[in-house]
């Protein structure tokens, strides 16, 4: 069987060439991962969309080189239809080239959308997302890993179902793939907000707000930065929703999505500074606009700025991707780990270790170690002579710790990606409800604790006051400071510990 002889030129040949080794080589990598189990990021790209594109891309070749080739031959001969491709099938080397091309172009593309099919849920999986760009997804892989949606995929929170977002998302990860290989990625990645999928499309598949919630205790321990770590702790009664599972949403923190009621506010690009906030009631139609007189946008922003819809992402702004302060995370370690809450002032030492950036993760590990070491051997040598052991372990997990949370590379820290839940470390909660926000009637959003929770114990764990589960004690903070808590927003004392 014999091809013909616009066939047998260079640009046939190459084509053939490529398409015969991607076609060897896929083979060899299919091979390699169903029968030796070889499970690796980079050996799945290869295999299920870097080597079918070769394949794809020499079939291509070849019948460019022969329609070229042709051309050439008929090059002076007076011919209508010069320009195409003449397949003579009278001729018996062009009806066997023509059986045997086309049998090996349907075994190829057949073998192309399966690699294909495999390719679009290997594009979806979460080692795609989170290893392909290692360097950079490093910081979001690492939270969502720690995340109580560690086991929900990228895909069904990023894309969701639909063709639509796909191919959005698609073509938003070919710019990212772009920025990557020319090194020109933002440090840190700045969060896509405005490109995220509404919560109703993704969250709600799971989290849907028909589900009512009533109230729920939250215990929560902090330390103070003494000499023996005091611990204080502190009860909420979270006022989730309202205070009987009957009443739905008509009360507490899940009223914002209260299906009779539409909440829509304008804010800033990152959505931490609100300007204007309507509540309409979906029932008698009444609007309610609220504005804070002292906060005015600049008229380029306000120009840009539109009315969105509040929904769950407003508040849940990190729901698979939080990264803890400082503060937090060592409360955390203090509150699980008897012995190093035990050494005395502890606290102290790992807060001034964690206080300042650092650049890399190496100098990191060596400088909050060094540091700690130094407090102690500076300040309290007997005590690090005789419990230098224990000191070094707690060390260890305060490493651990910052490790699962800053990186300093990309530079990621809590204060790069704040979340809205709560108002310790973020303003949160008092983007809207600070006193400043009014109705021309004159209501406000009110700043007042007790609409989420009410303190239901609080104090040294030696001597924490309690009261019944329907009343309220009035907050106290651990430290005195007079009324300056009341003042300010918390954040702006809590947010400078780890600036």
């Amino acid at each position: 069987m014999k091809l013909p002889r616009s066939f047998y030129n260079y640009t046939s040949y190459l084509g053939t060439i490529i398409s015969v080794i991607a076609w060897a080589t896929l083979l060899f990598f299919v091979v390699l991962i169903y029968f030796f189990g070889i499970d690796n990021v980079y050996f799945d790209l290869y295999t299920f969309i870097v080597t079918p594109a070769f394949i794809v891309l020499g079939l291509i070749i070849i019948p460019f080189g022969m329609y070229r080739k042709n051309k050439k031959l008929k090059e002076g001969i007076q011919v209508s239809n010069e320009k195409l491709l003449i397949l003579n099938l009278r001729d018996s080397k062009t009806r066997n080239a023509l059986l045997i091309f086309s049998t090996i172009s349907i075994f190829f593309i057949i073998s192309t959308i399966v690699g294909s099919y495999k390719a679009f849920h290997y594009t979806e999986s979460v080692e795609f997302c989170g290893k392909l760009c290692h360097k950079v997804m490093t910081p979001e892989y690492v939270a969502y890993q720690n995340s109580p949606h560690a086991r929900v995929t990228c895909a069904e929170c990023h894309v969701g179902e639909g063709a639509d977002f796909y191919v959005k998302s698609k073509m938003s990860g070919m710019r990212q793939v772009y920025k990557y290989t020319m090194g020109t990625w933002p440090t840190p990645i700045e969060t896509p907000i405005q490109n995220l999928r509404p919560a109703r499309e993704t969250c709600e598949k799971c989290h849907w707000p028909q589900k009512f919630y009533t109230n729920s205790l939250r215990s929560e321990k902090y330390f103070l930065a003494d000499s023996a770590n005091t611990e204080w702790d502190i009860v909420l009664n979270m006022r989730v929703g309202a205070n009987h599972q009957a009443l739905g949403l008509t009360g507490g923190i899940h009223w914002h999505i209260n299906p009779d009621v539409q909440i829509d506010y304008k804010a800033n690009t990152k959505r931490d500074t609100i300007y204007w906030v309507k509540i309409t009631n979906k029932k008698t139609g009444v609007e309610t606009v609220y504005k804070d007189d002292e906060l005015v946008a600049k008229p380029e922003l306000s120009a840009k700025m539109e009315a969105r819809g509040m929904d769950c992402m407003d508040c849940h702004n990190r729901p698979s991707h939080e990264f803890r302060s400082p503060s937090k995370y060592v409360n955390e370690l203090l509150a699980g780990q008897n012995k190093i809450a035990g050494i005395p002032w502890f606290k102290s030492a790992a807060m001034e270790a964690l206080k300042l950036p650092y650049s890399t993760t190496d100098s990191a590990k060596t400088e909050i170690k060094n540091k700690i070491v130094k407090f102690y051997q500076e300040k309290y040598p007997d005590l690090y002579k005789k419990s230098g052991k224990e000191i070094l372990l707690a060390i260890n997990d305060v490493e651990t710790e910052y490790l699962k949370n800053a990186f300093p590379e990309m530079k990621v820290t809590y204060s790069a990606y704040p979340r809205h839940i709560g108002h310790l470390e973020t303003n949160g909660c008092f983007r809207c409800h600070n006193n400043k926000f009014k109705s021309p009637s004159g209501k406000v959003i009110s700043k007042d604790c007790n609409l989420c929770h009410t303190i239901v114990a609080q104090g040294k764990s030696d001597s924490i006051k309690y009261i019944g589960i329907n009343g309220a004690l009035g907050f106290i903070h651990p430290i005195d400071i007079g009324d300056a808590w009341k003042e300010t927003n918390c954040m702006e004392c809590h947010n400078q510990l780890y600036q």
